[in-house]
């Protein structure tokens, strides 16, 4: 049963700025239907409406390929998505209403972004004080399914034995790549960043509040649970049945706790910059000073989080990394950049970043 809110609608100062202007751009562009959808949301507060002009814009979003959408589309996406979730929040349909809003910020333009921020932000913070005044069944009964579910965290150990059994042979016998402790910026830039010679950073990030908070599935699940993300479900990118999903990270998480590598294969997280889209977890991280030694831009903040045996094929990236491992463990293999040819990159401008050895 859902509870319904206390205020009226979702507040929209930017939305409410501009959206005459938004109105007549769409217009130039052939969007009347959208339009007069749109005014009929605002003016009659119909809710059917609102739900038509979000598949209006949904199906410009798949007109063709990504690149070549209208930022204007992009826009009009995340307009109809606040309009949607607006319905939604004044029924007490806290869920929905969040999927909604993440989708606008996934696939709407940069527009809007703050307002589904702030939306997001409001939504969260009513189901918060509505959870602690004890008023809606369905999220005490999620609450007690986590509080008395087998959710203590990822497993913590395994031995080398056990790892020799998953990694390829010889993975261990390379050459081991170089660990520091209270590596000095100096000495991380002269010493590595220059050379482009790889380090391990020891005991970098054990003050990050993610340190700890993360290895709980619980506070997960309660800061981000009801929140939408989109995950790759397959053994990697190169395998032809490899496919993309939205679901909850909620569902994520599960999958991830149950290990399920059913057919196609596994769940898992990556490139998505989940910090800029919820807002919770990039409080629990810090940006590492060695990120900006170089004197350029921080290109991306992304995440990556998977169920054990998740494989990345062998790929080059066109800027420098830094991997701030929080929880688990993960096997890298390096390859220095003059032997690239040998390493057999395909020749198709999409996947010219990676190789063809072991993309079998």
């Amino acid at each position: 049963m859902a509870a319904k809110s206390n205020s009226n609608h979702l507040p929209t100062p930017i939305l409410d700025t501009v959206r005459s202007n938004l109105l007549e751009k769409i217009t130039n562009e052939g969007g009347y239907a959208y339009v007069s959808m749109n005014t009929r949301t605002t003016e009659a507060d119909d809710i059917r409406a609102a739900e038509a002009g979000l598949e209006m814009a949904w199906e410009q979003l798949h007109s063709g390929p990504w690149h070549s959408v209208l930022p204007i589309w992009r826009d009009a996406y995340a307009m109809s998505c606040l309009h949607v979730a607006s319905f939604q929040y004044r029924n007490g349909d806290f869920k929905e209403a969040l999927k909604v809003l993440d989708m606008g910020l996934i696939m709407g333009g940069n527009l809007l972004r703050q307002d589904l921020d702030s939306a997001i932000n409001l939504i969260s913070l009513t189901k918060s004080r509505i959870i602690s005044n004890g008023s809606n069944d369905e999220y005490l009964e999620e609450r007690k399914m986590m509080e008395t579910g087998n959710f203590n965290g990822f497993s913590s150990s395994s031995n080398v034995a056990e790892m020799l059994e998953v990694l390829p042979n010889k993975s261990l016998s390379c050459k081991i790549v170089e660990t520091k402790s209270s590596l000095s910026l100096e000495s991380f830039l002269c010493d590595y960043f220059l050379s482009s010679t790889p380090v391990i950073i020891s005991d970098s990030i054990s003050h990050w509040p993610a340190s700890k908070k993360w290895k709980d599935i619980d506070y997960l699940k309660t800061v981000a649970g009801d929140r939408t993300v989109p995950v790759e479900v397959g053994k990697n990118y190169l395998c032809q049945d490899w496919k993309q999903e939205m679901i909850t990270f909620s569902q994520f998480l599960e999958r991830v706790q149950s290990n399920e590598c059913c057919p196609p294969g596994p769940t898992y997280l990556a490139q998505h910059p989940l910090f800029e889209q919820i807002q919770e977890l990039r409080k629990d991280i810090l940006v590492p000073d060695y990120c900006f030694v170089g004197g350029g831009e921080l290109r991306s903040l992304n995440a990556w989080f998977g169920p054990a045996g998740t494989v990345t094929p062998l790929h080059h990236d066109p800027h420098h990394n830094i991997l701030a491992q929080v929880v688990g463990r993960k096997y890298i293999r390096l390859y220095p950049a003059s032997i690239s040819e040998d390493l057999y990159p395909f020749t198709e401008t999409m996947l010219c970043n990676s190789s063809q050895v072991g993309s079998s």
